[in-house]
C-alpha cells in the first residue's frame, strides 16, 4: 500500500513531469528522423534497382526488336534467351515477351507459354509508355516496356517486355537499418533519460529547498526569512510566503493580546466583588447602609461583566455570521431617528446635545440590527467621552449619491492622541483606560463598529484633534452585493 502510495506521489511530482516531457520531446524526433532515413533508404535504394533494369531491359527490347525476333526469325533465339537468362540470374527476377495480340511468346518460367495475358501495365505500354509497379507486400518490381518496331517511323508498338524482379535484398537491407536504427535510438533515449533525470533533479533542487525552508519555518526550527534565490518564481514564492508568515505572526500575537485582555477584563470585575463581599462578611455589624453600598458597587461590576460579555458576544457573532446577513431595505433617515431618539437620554444626563442634519432621503439595503449596533456605538462614544461642561455636542449628518450613503458623527468632546489614532479599532484597545472604566467602557465598541461596517462593503475613518474632538466618517453601499 506504501509502495502503491509512493508511485502516485512520484507520478504526479515535476520531477516525474519533467523526465516525461523531456523523453517526448527526445522520442519524437527520433522517431520521425529514423522513419525518415529507412524511407529515404527504401526510397533511394528503389530507384537505383529500377533505373538499373529499366537500362537493361530497353537494351533487351532494342535487341528483340532489331533481331527480327517478334516475326519469327528464330536464329536470334538462343542468343536472346541466354541474355535474358543472364539478367533474370542478376535481378532474381521473370522475363515476358508478350507480342501484339497479347499473346507471351516467351516465359523464363515456362509457365504462361503462349498464354494470353491482358493487365493495365501491358495496356499502357501498348500506348507507348513504360509502366513501373512497386508491390511491397510481395516485394516484387515489374516493369512494362513497350518494344518498338526500328523500321517504322511511326514508332509502332509491336510488343512488350515485362521484366519482373525480386527486392527482397533491398526488404533484407532495410531489416538490418531498421535494427540499427532502434538500437541507435535506443541508445540515445537512455542517454537522453539519464540526462533528464539529473536535469529533473537540478530543476526540482529549489522547490525541494523551499519545502524544506518551509517544513523549518512551521516546525519553529528557524525563524529566519525564507530565501530560495534560484528562480525567479522562488523568490516571488519566498515573499509572498515571508508576508504571510508576518501577518500570521502579527495575528497570534493578537490573538494572545486579546486572551489575555478578555482574561484581564473579566477578572477585574469579580475580583472587585470578591473583595467587597469579603469585607462585608468579615463585618456582620456592619451598618445597613454599608451593606446598600457595597451591594450597589457590586451590581455595578455585575452590570459591566454583563456588559463584556454582550460585546463578546456581539464580536464573535458578526465574526462568525460574515456573508449571512440579513440584508432588507431600509429608510436611513428613520433608522437614524430612532437611535437618536433612544439615545437622548444618554445625552440630557451628560448634557450632551444631540444634532441629526439630513440632505436628501436615502434607503439602503442593510442589516438592520447590525449596523444599528455600530451607528449607535458611535453615537455613544460621542456622548460618553464628550466635555462635562455642559456645552458638550454631537452632530450627525446624512448624505448620499448614486452609489454609497455617507454618514457622519462629530464631538467637541476630548479627542484622541495622534499615536492612537490607528489602533482605537482594535479589541480592548482604550485610550484613556482609567476614564474608560469610569465610565463603563469595555474596547469592544469601535471594533463591533468597524466589524459590522466592513460586512456591509463599507469604510470608517477617524479624524481628531486632542482636546478638540473627533469625527468618523462612514461610507456604505447602497446596495449590498454578495461576494459568493
Amino acid at each position: 500500500m506504501q509502495k502503491t502510495s509512493k508511485l502516485k506521489d512520484f507520478l504526479k511530482s515535476l520531477r516525474f513531469r519533467i523526465i516525461l516531457c523531456i523523453l517526448i520531446v527526445a522520442i519524437v524526433p527520433c522517431w520521425l528522423v529514423g522513419n525518415a532515413i529507412l524511407s529515404s533508404y527504401e526510397n533511394r535504394a528503389l530507384q537505383i534497382r529500377e533505373t538499373e533494369v529499366l537500362n537493361q531491359a530497353r537494351i533487351v527490347s532494342n535487341q528483340i526488336a532489331t533481331s527480327g525476333y517478334m516475326d519469327g526469325n528464330r536464329e536470334t533465339v538462343e542468343i536472346l534467351r541466354a541474355q535474358i537468362g543472364m539478367l533474370t540470374t542478376l535481378y532474381d527476377g521473370r522475363i515476358l515477351i508478350v507480342d501484339d495480340n497479347f499473346r507471351i511468346l516467351y516465359d523464363t518460367y515456362n509457365l504462361d507459354d503462349n498464354r494470353i495475358i491482358i493487365s493495365e501495365e501491358v495496356l499502357k505500354s501498348y500506348e507507348g509508355e513504360a509502366m513501373t509497379i512497386y508491390d511491397s507486400v510481395n516485394r516484387y518490381l515489374e516493369i512494362a516496356l513497350p518494344i518498338i518496331n526500328p523500321n517504322d517511323e511511326a514508332q509502332t508498338v509491336i510488343g512488350v517486355l515485362v521484366v519482373s524482379i525480386s527486392t527482397d535484398n533491398i526488404a533484407l537491407n532495410l531489416s538490418y537499418l531498421t535494427q540499427i536504427c532502434t538500437f541507435v535510438v535506443f541508445i540515445a533515449i537512455s542517454v537522453i533519460g539519464v540526462l533528464g533525470v539529473l536535469l529533473s533533479v537540478r530543476l526540482v533542487a529549489p522547490l525541494q529547498k523551499l519545502s524544506d525552508g518551509i517544513a523549518q519555518v512551521q516546525g519553529g526550527i528557524s525563524d529566519k526569512d525564507l530565501e530560495v534565490n534560484d528562480y525567479t518564481e522562488t523568490i516571488i514564492i519566498c515573499e509572498k510566503f515571508n508576508e504571510m508568515m508576518k501577518k500570521i505572526h502579527a495575528m497570534d500575537e493578537s490573538r494572545q493580546e486579546f486572551v489575555s485582555n478578555v482574561s484581564h477584563e473579566l477578572k477585574t470585575p469579580l475580583t472587585s466583588m470578591k473583595v467587597l463581599a469579603d469585607t462585608i462578611n468579615s463585618m456582620p455589624d456592619a451598618p445597613l447602609e454599608l451593606y446598600q453600598e457595597f451591594m450597589g458597587d457590586i451590581t455595578s461590576e455585575i452590570e459591566r461583566e454583563t456588559q463584556i460579555i454582550n460585546d463578546l458576544l456581539s464580536l464573535v457573532k458578526m465574526d462568525k455570521s460574515g456573508l449571512t446577513l440579513n440584508i432588507t431595505n431600509v429608510n436611513i433617515n428613520d433608522l437614524l431617528e430612532q437611535i437618536m431618539k433612544r439615545l437622548q437620554p444618554i445625552a440630557d444626563k451628560q448634557k450632551v446635545s444631540l444634532v441629526l442634519e439630513t440632505f436628501r432621503p436615502v434607503t439602503a439595503d442593510i442589516d438592520e440590527v447590525k449596523l444599528t449596533l455600530a451607528i449607535t456605538n458611535l453615537i455613544e462614544n460621542g456622548i460618553k467621552y464628550n466635555q462635562i461642561d455642559g456645552d458638550g455636542w454631537v452632530h450627525v449628518s446624512l448624505n448620499a449619491d448614486h452609489q454609497y450613503f455617507y454618514l457622519k458623527v462629530e464631538d467637541n468632546g476630548c479627542g484622541i492622541p495622534e499615536e492612537d489614532l490607528d489602533r482605537i479599532f482594535e479589541r480592548f484597545y482604550r485610550v484613556d483606560k482609567s476614564h474608560s472604566r469610569e465610565i463603563g467602557g469595555t474596547g469592544l465598541g469601535l471594533a463591533i463598529t468597524r466589524n459590522s461596517i466592513l460586512m456591509h462593503r463599507g469604510a470608517i475613518k477617524a479624524h481628531s484633534e486632542l482636546g478638540e474632538g473627533t469625527t468618523f466618517d462612514v461610507r456604505i453601499p447602497l446596495t449590498y452585493i454578495s461576494q459568493a
